[in-house]
């Protein structure tokens, strides 16, 4: 009588990424694609349209359209036209190049500063989060008092301390919005060290640096993506109030915000001024909400694909 042959097992996969492997397997085909389908989400691919246009604007911009944005080379406050698409402005400056000018002044200072808020957040909230105790207490006490404080007034605060140029408006906006991605990391990793990969982790002696760099981090990439996208439009639009008020981005250098306080004098005769830097943050900020709206729907696992109780992860 031949001995009856049991199915070997499948090694087990270690982790929240095997659980989502092997939920990913067991999904039908039909449910593969609806998953798929989540990246054609419409809201992410016009705020990712606006963005990739916005980028071609500032690094392209001025080798399509070759007039330099301090050139005083026509009348003042013409009307738009064949020659001047946007009109100009009350030293004869051509709106449009300074428009172009201004989006590469907006993405640079929404990527200093949300990169400042980037790291330091994601420093403060990975070590609250996992060494618990008064070490939480006293970074989330600093964290509740900044948030206690108006962002923009705290903004205006440390920018007329630093000094009215755009790299101290980029340092105090990095600031103002380092609380925020604080707080989301915090919590994120507070979920993430309620799961028994963590555990067994600090069982085997690994240390608090290797469990955080290893396991949390790459674990909380999802929230900080749609945070870097959702802040970089709150950095474009401080900073545009910054120029605004005279704390960024100091003339004759345009940005968006420094011509909107030009323009607020001629609002009357040249509206023109003011309607095409308006328009250009708009559209500019519309799109990185949009694009964030569209990852969180992507990223976030409680509105993905589930099989059984298992969401996956991306």
């Amino acid at each position: 009588m031949s001995p009856v042959r049991r199915p070997v097992p499948e090694p087990a996969l270690a982790g929240e990424g095997g659980a989502a492997v092997s939920a990913w397997g067991a999904m039908p085909r039909r449910s593969r694609l609806a998953f798929l389908g989540k990246w054609r989400n419409p809201i992410g691919l016009i705020g990712a349209g606006i963005l990739v246009f916005n980028v071609l604007v500032a690094l392209f911009g001025g080798l399509v359209w070759r007039v330099g944005p301090d050139e005083q080379f026509a009348d003042r406050l013409l009307p738009p036209s064949w020659d001047n698409p946007l009109g100009t402005d009350e030293l004869g400056r051509d709106t449009l190049a300074r428009i172009i000018h201004g989006a590469q002044v907006s993405l640079q200072v929404g990527a200093v500063a949300v990169g400042i808020a980037l790291v330091a957040g994601t420093l403060i909230g990975l070590v609250a989060g996992y060494y618990k105790g008064i070490v939480d207490a006293l970074l989330m006490r600093v964290v509740d008092m900044m948030f206690a404080l108006p962002g923009l007034v705290l903004a205006i605060v440390i920018a007329g301390l630093l000094g009215p140029t755009r790299r101290n408006a980029m340092i105090a906006i990095g600031i103002v919005i380092t609380p925020a991605f604080a707080r989301v990391i915090r919590g994120a990793v507070l979920e993430v060290m309620g799961y028994p990969y963590i555990e067994s982790s600090r069982a085997l002696g690994a240390s608090g640096l290797r469990v955080m760099v290893r396991h949390l981090f790459p674990n909380i990439v999802a929230p900080l993506t749609v945070l870097v996208t959702v802040y970089l439009s709150t950095a474009i639009l401080s900073e545009a109030a910054l120029s605004f008020l005279g704390l960024g981005t100091q003339p004759p250098e345009a940005s968006w915000g420094g011509m909107l306080n030009s323009a607020r004098v001629y609002v009357d005769i040249s509206p023109w001024l003011s309607i095409f830097p308006g328009l250009a943050i708009m559209i500019v900020v519309l799109g990185f909400n949009f694009l964030g709206d569209g990852l969180r729907d992507i990223l976030d696992p409680r509105l993905g694909a589930q099989v059984g109780d298992v969401p996956l992860r991306k």
